[in-house]
């Protein structure tokens, strides 16, 4: 079992890596970061081309949803965006907030943050920052956001509860996020869930989506709902990589469904800060770790 710091500097390794590849190698891989498919198609992500403030230089066809089409993004909000990458999702949500508002891109790869600055400063958008730093201990003050939206990366993120406690945190009371991730129904062959590439492609590091939604709704949170769900197909020239014939068969034929899902969350208006029940924290975060490699 890989400990808490690795599988953060795996995930950093390979997004630096990452930042640097063409789109289409990105879109054919699982999160960009397993072995591409010779089925070019786009196996987690969805198009933004029909989306405003889409910027393709910023599109490294890393996410499995759409959050911003769903984050209700109102003119002159301040809007956190997690992982933030390149840059896509803070572009698509400052058309959202004008010229009134501001976005905020975190994220801990460097090479992500120099691309993001890059684009900005291109499109001359001066009311879009990106700060380096953890997003399970965001560089943001308390009651800054009126949303955060995330695309593929809470999945990245050892410690799911601290996470989701960060974004309680940063966003104002009455404040909501929409984020899409990959959640699982049923186990993961261990073959998939010890591979620090598939951790890093946005699969192995999943947790069930019932434990899913149960840390947001455990964290406070309120309205929680699932906007969307997809399902995700992982080709088996990629799968070949971790099992054989046999294996892949038993996975298709078996009980277990990957899904991008996109949801939905409210911070109360009377919300106070309070440390989490220290074994809810304790029983999700054997949870989470056990779908890690020995461990996007």
């Amino acid at each position: 079992m890989e400990n808490t710091q690795k599988l953060k500097d795996i995930v950093k390794d390979r997004y630096a890596k990452i930042a640097t590849q063409e789109k289409f190698v990105n879109a054919s891989s699982c999160c960009g970061a397993t072995t591409p498919s010779n089925k070019v198609y786009n196996i987690m992500m969805d198009s933004y081309e029909n989306l405003e403030g889409y910027n393709e230089d910023a599109d490294l066809g890393l996410g499995c949803g759409l959050p911003t089409a769903f984050a209700q993004i109102k003119e002159g909000d301040t809007v956190i965006d997690l992982g933030s990458g390149a840059g896509n999702d803070c572009f698509v949500a400052r058309h959202e907030t004008g010229p009134t508002g501001k976005v905020i891109g975190v994220d801990f790869t460097e090479a992500m943050i120099k691309k993001a600055r890059e684009n900005a400063e291109k499109s001359g958008y001066n009311n879009v920052e990106f700060r380096q730093g953890d997003i399970d201990d965001m560089p943001v003050s308390d009651n800054l956001a009126d949303v955060v939206v995330s695309n593929c990366v809470l999945n990245l993120v050892p410690d799911k509860p601290k996470v989701i406690s960060e974004i309680m945190r940063v966003l104002k009371p009455g404040g909501h996020f929409s984020v899409s991730d990959i959640v699982l129904v049923g186990e993961l062959p261990q073959e998939l869930r010890q591979d620090a590439e598939m951790y890093a492609g946005c699969v192995a590091g999943a947790i069930q989506k019932e434990d899913y939604l149960g840390i947001i709704k455990e964290t406070g949170f309120e309205e929680v709902a699932v906007q969307k769900t997809k399902p995700i197909m992982i080709p088996d020239d990629i799968l070949l990589k971790y099992l054989d014939e046999k294996g892949i068969e038993e996975l298709r034929n078996g009980d277990l469904g990957i899904y991008s899902i996109t949801v939905f969350g409210r911070k109360p208006m009377d919300h106070k800060s309070e440390e989490k029940p220290k074994a809810f924290a304790e029983a999700v975060q054997v949870e989470a770790s056990s779908c890690g490699p020995g461990c996007c």
